[in-house]
């Protein structure tokens, strides 16, 4: 099973994906941007307010397919729990919101260029936020943490929320951090108790 974490910035996934560790010792965890030389170059672009937004979409997706050639897709194959502190989606959601004006139909055209590669989560894990708070919350250190933006990026992944509701669930991020910690892992193990009923029943 692929399980993504998405949200702004400031909306706390990454301290959920780390407190999930824990309860998951057995999972595969992993992020985006990576940690290797593809993810080091995005986060350059990240940090450059001039950098060309059509080639920062192909910095990220060119770190994309490494990580799911290089980690996601054997750990799939291995049978093991992906848990992934981002992934597609905030690409379609960012990019989709730097994009604007650059090209037209900015989304679905990040989308199209993922399509025919990209391997779809199980289930994503939303961490919704209003962007005032994840501005205030992340410090605005860079470009992708601006509340202006962040709206723009908020509003992207309420059009991904419509488009695929069979695999996300909301949380709300406003709450206190181990209250959203435990809707995540009770939400994490509904949707493997349910897969495994399911196969269950298919046998």
């Amino acid at each position: 099973m692929l399980v993504t974490l998405e949200g702004i910035d400031g909306s706390g996934k990454t301290t959920v994906w780390e407190a999930l560790q824990a309860e998951f010792p057995d999972a595969t965890f992993t992020r985006e941007p990576t940690d290797s030389w593809y993810g080091d170059a995005v986060y350059r672009s990240i940090g450059d307010d001039d950098a060309d937004p059509l080639a920062e979409l192909f910095l990220y997706t060119a770190d994309h397919a490494d990580h799911l050639s290089r980690v996601v897709e054997p750990a799939l194959e291995r049978g093991d729990l992906v848990i992934s502190d981002r992934y597609a989606d905030s690409r379609y959601a960012y990019q989709g919101a730097t994009l604007e004006g650059v090209i037209e139909r900015p989304m679905e055209y990040v989308r199209g260029v993922h399509a025919p590669f990209t391997v779809e989560p199980d289930l994503t894990l939303y961490f919704d936020l209003d962007p005032e708070t994840g501005a205030s919350r992340a410090g605005a250190t860079n470009k992708f943490e601006r509340a202006r933006l962040l709206g723009d990026v908020r509003s992207n992944y309420e059009r991904l929320l419509d488009m695929a509701p069979y695999r996300f669930v909301r949380l709300d991020a406003t709450r206190p951090p181990e209250d959203v910690i435990e809707s995540a892992i009770d939400a994490l193990k509904d949707r493997i108790e349910t897969d495994a009923a399911d196969e269950s029943g298919g046998n």
